[in-house]
């Protein structure tokens, strides 16, 4: 008999070991933890081949699902057959805009007033009334001052009084002179008598004509009274109040205030040499009457919204600075401009001669200079390097060289483009109203 204890099983007939292990799930594959638990797997009879069966399958498993993804990555990157390419993108241009331009030069200039005066006491006495507020605009003949009228209207009744006292000694005399000569002719009357009658009838004449003298004297003193402005414009503070003892006469008046005119105004500037040698050369031919007009651009306004006519130029030139003094006219009727103030002007140099303008936004600085974008037939971007001038009204830049008539150029969607850039090109109409 055997013992059980001792039975050995042939070799290849050994009973499957029963698997009682959980089934592994995706989540289980990628779960780290679990590889690592080697407590959590269930052991059978052969506890180490199962254990080393798991692990091999897992990494299969991981290695499957990698595939998959990377698979998927990449179908979904792939373009798919039939789609259409981007379109290029789109640029305005435009063909320069070609004008007759005058070039100009400018300069700095500074406003002065038309008129101006300094209000001064033209007789002695207490002010009594001001009829402005410091800095008013006034109009031609405006009461502003009045001092104390009574001692003038004095004087003014003793002048009257004077006349009618010369007058009534002249008709006496008058009477004497034409009694003495009757009796003259009558041989009752001497010819010393006669002749010192004529005397006296002269002399009360000569009182007369003092009394005359003395009546305009007393009523220009009363006039003087009462101060007017000469002229409109601008009054400055005033310089007494009321109650002040002013001095008149010609030693030293008491000033009162001053008045400068605004409307017209004049604009002082200083051109070099060069500048009026140019301006002389653009203006040969012209008629000896034409008028210059000039442009003019203040601080806060429009640039070069107001014009004037240049009507003085100095007979010589300044031998300290080399430049020779000009002046235009311009008319002030908002009255804002204020003498003393700054502007800018731009006064021609040149005759109108022919030339390419652009919007000013259109071209592109660097270190080189300055670049416009072009557009070729092919739709290709090409840079083009550009000489400039002058920058004309409404944002146009004068171009003086480096550009054709027939140059399509960028001038709008500048920031999307490159060179060599294929572009869809718009072609827009181009006028000194294009805004951009």
């Amino acid at each position: 008999m055997f013992d059980d204890r001792h039975t050995v099983l042939p070799q290849g007939t050994l009973p499957e070991t029963d698997d009682h292990s959980v089934p592994v799930t995706r989540s289980d594959i990628g779960n780290v933890a679990n590889l690592r638990d080697a407590q959590s797997l269930p052991r059978g009879p052969m506890g180490r081949r199962t254990r080393r069966n798991w692990y091999v399958a897992a990494a299969a498993g991981a290695i499957l699902v990698g595939t998959g993804i990377w698979g998927l990555n990449a179908h979904l990157a792939m373009p798919e057959r039939g789609t259409v390419p981007p379109s290029p993108p789109v640029a305005t241009v435009a063909l320069p805009l070609r004008e007759n331009v005058t070039n100009r030069t400018e300069l700095t200039g500074q406003f002065s007033s038309v008129n101006q005066v300094g209000l001064r006491a033209q007789v002695s006495g207490y002010l009594t009334e001001i009829h402005f507020h410091d800095g008013q605009i006034v109009r031609n003949g405006d009461l502003l001052f009045v001092i104390d009228p009574r001692p003038y209207e004095i004087q003014l009744q003793q002048a009257t009084a004077q006349r009618e006292t010369a007058a009534a000694a002249l008709e006496l005399a008058d009477k004497q002179v034409a009694r003495t000569a009757r009796l003259n002719r009558e041989q009752f009357a001497t010819d010393e008598l006669l002749d010192q009658r004529a005397q006296t009838q002269r002399a009360a004449a000569a009182a007369g004509q003092t009394a005359e003298a003395a009546i305009r004297s007393a009523q220009l003193n009363l006039e003087f009274t009462r101060i007017v402005a000469p002229f409109g414009g601008r009054v400055s503070m005033r310089r007494v109040s009321v109650g002040s003892l002013v001095t008149g006469g010609t030693s030293d008046p008491t000033a009162l205030t001053s008045i400068v005119s605004l409307d017209p105004i004049y604009l002082d500037f200083d051109m070099s040499e060069a500048d009026y040698v140019a301006y002389r050369h653009s203006s040969v031919g012209e008629p000896a009457e034409a008028k210059t007009t000039v442009q003019i651009s203040l601080d806060g306004e429009q640039a070069w919204s107001r014009t004037g006519e240049l009507n003085f130029l100095d007979n010589q030139v300044d031998r300290g600075s080399g430049t020779l003094h000009a002046r235009a006219t311009l008319s002030n009727p908002d009255l804002t401009i204020v003498p003393g103030q700054f502007a800018r002007v731009r006064l021609p140099v040149s005759p109108a001669q022919p030339a390419l303008l652009i919007p000013d936004s259109a071209q592109l600085t660097d270190q080189s200079g300055k670049t416009l974008m072009v557009v070729q037939d092919d739709g290709t971007v090409v840079p083009k390097k550009v000489e400039i001038g002058a920058l004309e009204d409404n944002g146009m830049r004068v171009i003086t060289r480096g550009l054709l008539p027939t140059d399509r150029v960028v001038i709008n969607g500048l920031m999307r483009l490159r060179p060599g850039l294929k572009v869809e090109a718009h072609l827009a109409p181009l006028s000194r109203t294009t805004k951009n």
